[in-house]
């Protein structure tokens, strides 16, 4: 498992309210994604399952340690989507309470993982609705979740709520140095556009879509100063066509920032120049309805089942176009 520093606060404040009896039966951790919650639940898993803990630390030697890093413990329960589902169902809650209400097989306490909880059906929240209602004895719930809002009302009331919340960028770009992740300005911008998540940022920049950002970068500069918005269209016409106009729309703002003096703002730290060079060609109030015409795009690539995606694009771009005549 892997460990991230900013963590630790977190992990001891929570494991000292288990250890005082403070604790609540259900734990939920909303957390933004790639900031590292799933260490974090696995480690408080780990320390509710071990027979001799020594403060916050788990043992180590216990027969229960061993098998839950071995990923064997017969109480430890792991709940997500079957595969090629993206919800999880009524019927894998249902028998993950009938589970949980029969007694621990290694007679101590019983642990439920839920992962991405915003993904549980409408019948499946209510049917944990219940569960988490009247509680099995000794058992406790671990609920991860990056989307509060899709979540029933009536869970959240029952859960004590945690946030946990990304470092603050300094820390954070000095993590990523120390990971070999890249330069000073590249370690802020992927930061930023990771919403301030370390670990998302870090698998943005070691990863091939990075340099396909920076080539849309460039290439923003050139098809806005030539008026000619389809030099965009390789670029952006990709499987991950919604997160390219995403990086797009960034830059976009990114300009807007520069031309009212507030360039410390800019999310896009490594291309400074490409900002310099838009700004001197549209103005605000033309940005503006270019990134509402582009973030519509994106609304519908994500939600509009098989459509078109190289025509929804080469439209777009065409009205941009039109827009700047």
């Amino acid at each position: 498992m892997i460990w991230y520093p900013w963590l630790t606060p977190a992990y001891r404040q929570l494991v000292a309210q288990y250890s005082s009896d403070r604790s609540h039966h259900a734990l939920l951790l909303q957390s933004i994604p790639g900031c590292g919650d799933e260490p974090l639940v696995q480690a408080l898993g780990y320390w509710l399952m071990c027979q001799e803990p020594q403060g916050e630390k788990t043992c180590g030697v216990c027969h229960n340690c061993h098998m839950m890093k071995a990923g064997t413990h017969p109480d430890w329960h792991v709940v997500e989507p079957e595969k090629g589902k993206t919800a999880i169902g009524v019927e894998t809650v249902r028998q993950l309470t009938e589970t949980l209400y029969n007694r621990a097989q290694q007679g101590g306490v019983k642990v439920a993982w839920i992962r991405e909880t915003e993904r549980l059906s409408e019948a499946a929240a209510n049917a944990l609705l219940k569960t988490l209602e009247e509680p099995p004895e000794h058992t406790y719930f671990l609920l991860s979740c990056h989307e509060p809002s899709a979540l029933l009302p009536t869970i959240r009331s029952r859960c004590l709520h945690w946030l946990l919340a990304c470092p603050d960028e300094a820390f954070s770009v000095e993590w990523l140095r120390r990971q070999n992740a890249g330069q000073p300005d590249s370690l802020r911008t992927a930061l930023r556009l990771s919403n301030g998540a370390p670990v998302a940022a870090q698998q943005l920049l070691t990863s091939d879509v990075w340099a396909a950002r920076a080539a849309i970068c460039q290439r923003m500069a050139e098809a806005f100063e030539r008026r000619d918005l389809l030099l965009l269209l390789p670029l952006l016409n990709e499987d991950n066509a919604a997160e390219r106009i995403h990086w797009s729309v960034s830059l976009l703002l990114d300009v807007v920032k520069h031309q009212q003096g507030a360039g410390s703002y800019i999310v896009n730290q490594d291309a400074i120049d490409t900002v310099q060079r838009l700004a001197v060609i549209m103005s605000p109030g033309q940005i503006n309805r270019i990134t509402q015409r582009w973030l519509a795009c994106r609304r519908e690539l994500q939600t509009v089942a098989g459509i078109n995606r190289e025509l929804l694009l080469t439209n777009m771009l065409n009205q941009t176009e039109s827009g700047l005549a």
